[in-house]
C-alpha cells in the first residue's frame, strides 16, 4: 500500500491503490486527490485541471513513484515559482509508491481551502456597499449603469 508523507505538516498517509474514492479533483490517485481525501489542505485554484500551478509540490523522496510528467504538466511547471528538478503539480503526479512531498510555505492557502483563517484585523476592509445608478442622459458609455458608492 503506497505511503504519502507531508513535511511541512508532518503527516503520512497510507491508502489501498483502486480503493481510494476520487474526489473529482487532479487525476485518479494524484497527490492531489490522495491530498483532498484525507483532509490535507493543498491550493488547487483550477480545480485540478492542469491550468495553474497552485498544487505546486516539491518532491524530497519517491520520485521513480509517481507517474511520468507529460509534456502539458511540464509545460505548465515552467510557469511555476521555485521550480526545482523535483517539482510536481500535485494534480498530475500519480501515487504509484512511497512518496515524501513538501508544500512550499507560499503555496499554503490555509483560508480558501476550508482551513482555520488567520486574523488579519483590519488588513481587508468590508466590501463597500455598492447600489447601481442610472448614468445620465447623453452619457458615451452607452447608457449603462456604474456601481456608485453609498455612503
Amino acid at each position: 500500500m503506497p505511503k504519502v508523507t507531508f513535511l511541512n505538516i508532518d503527516r503520512t498517509v497510507e491508502f489501498e491503490s483502486g480503493k481510494l474514492p476520487y474526489a473529482e479533483h487532479g487525476l485518479p490517485e494524484s497527490l492531489l486527490d490522495i491530498a483532498i481525501n484525507f483532509g490535507i489542505q493543498l491550493e488547487h485554484a483550477c480545480g485540478g485541471s492542469c491550468a495553474c500551478t497552485t498544487c505546486h509540490v516539491h518532491v524530497k523522496q519517491g520520485d521513480t513513484n509517481l507517474s511520468p510528467a507529460t509534456d502539458d504538466e511540464l509545460d505548465r511547471l515552467d510557469t511555476a515559482a521555485d521550480l526545482t528538478l523535483h517539482s510536481r503539480l500535485g494534480c498530475q503526479a500519480v501515487v504509484k509508491g512511497d512518496v515524501i512531498v513538501d508544500i512550499p510555505s507560499w503555496n499554503r492557502n490555509y483560508v480558501s481551502e476550508g482551513g482555520g483563517s488567520m486574523n488579519l484585523g483590519d488588513a481587508i476592509p468590508p466590501a463597500k456597499n455598492l447600489e447601481h445608478k442610472p448614468k445620465p442622459p447623453g452619457d458615451p458609455d452607452e447608457g449603462g449603469a456604474a456601481p456608485v458608492p453609498v455612503s
